[in-house]
């Protein structure tokens, strides 16, 4: 295995059914669950996982997804239960916006397009 990469990344969420749907739903991740209090995700890049947990999510480390089409993933997260936390801005080399998923768990969304 390859030292210093980013291996695995965990959130917190009080209700992993409806996580689960929404980054089914919106990014095609799959999961395995490990007990009712445990699912992890893989599919997205990296593995990693949701703890059960209804302590409250500070922002930690920002979560970066790639989409090609950052209007239609913007609108099938608010569809599907998320809210956006800063809307489509331009950077050097995309643009990108942030989201919160059902959990509160902050992520953002970048495209070079």
């Amino acid at each position: 295995m390859i030292s210093n990469h980013i291996d695995y990344i965990e959130f917190r969420a009080p209700d992993l059914e409806a996580v689960k749907t929404f980054y089914k739903r919106c990014f095609g991740w799959k999961f395995t669950d490990y007990g009712p209090d445990y699912t992890a995700f893989e599919n997205s890049g990296v593995s990693g996982g949701f703890e059960k947990s209804d302590v409250a999510e500070s922002r930690g480390a920002l979560v970066i997804l790639y989409h090609k089409d950052l209007k239609a993933i913007r609108e099938l997260i608010l569809q599907s239960g998320g809210a956006i936390r800063q809307d489509i801005f331009s950077f050097p080399g995309g643009k990108r916006f942030h989201f919160t998923d059902p959990a509160g768990n902050e992520l953002a969304v970048w495209s070079d397009q």
